[in-house]
């Protein structure tokens, strides 16, 4: 073999070499601790029920070791325990999940600020949500969801900013949030309970759409 062959051989076992470890740390990349937490964080600003390490593992595609660290790391981020300021904001494990809240101090300026907006007509189906809200609470949104047969994750938000309803309980097993109505409803419904809601039995057929199992007025 010639100097020169030996040379072009050794380049491109070099080049081979470095396109292995290129390859490999582009697939080891993703995992590390920095770009697992902001992948997170997009995740969590979005989801409306607590989410479990495997559910954020599988959205985010990493493993679950490595989102367990990423999630305790902001947690101390947002706790102002990692040299920054403390948020407003705190994520917090409840039934088994994750998710962000507002810290319990600023309840009281957030729910000012909501009642401050100029609120527009709610749209048919925030009046359709909330009539099922009204009529099965508690109720989960997937449960709603399923009743309606649409999406309500954006309607379900618009009805907590109105002030309309209220997270109830959190489910132990699924993590599901249970919503019902709030005394704001009843005062613009001009009602003093529940129970002075129009009977509905009138108006569904029988077992009709997830409705089958509710004590009807």
């Amino acid at each position: 073999m010639t100097d020169e062959t030996s040379t072009s051989t050794n380049e491109a076992a070099a080049e081979a070499t470095e396109t292995h470890a290129d390859a490999t740390e582009a697939v080891r990349r993703p995992h590390d601790p920095a770009s697992v937490a902001r992948r997170l964080e997009a995740i969590l600003l979005v989801v409306e029920e607590p989410q479990s390490l495997v559910a954020l593992a599988t959205a985010v595609g990493a493993p679950v070791p490595a989102v367990r660290q990423a999630v305790q790391a902001l947690v101390e981020d947002y706790d102002g325990l990692a040299g920054g300021p403390r948020r407003g904001f705190e994520l917090r494990e409840v039934g088994g999940g994750w998710r962000l809240y507002v810290r319990a101090e600023h309840d009281d300026l957030v729910t000012e600020f909501v009642n401050t907006q100029a609120p527009s007509r709610l749209s048919q189906a925030a009046l359709e949500t909330l009539a099922v809200i009204a009529y099965k609470q508690p109720v989960s949104r997937s449960q709603v969801a399923s009743i309606r047969a649409v999406n309500v994750d954006s309607v379900v938000r618009t009805l907590l900013a109105r002030g309309l309803i209220t997270e109830v309980f959190t489910d132990a097993e699924t993590g599901a949030i249970n919503y019902g109505t709030t005394d704001a409803l009843l005062t613009n419904l001009g009602i003093n309970s529940l129970d002075e809601l129009p009977h509905i039995s009138p108006l569904l057929d029988d077992g009709a759409d997830g409705f089958d199992d509710l004590v009807v007025r």
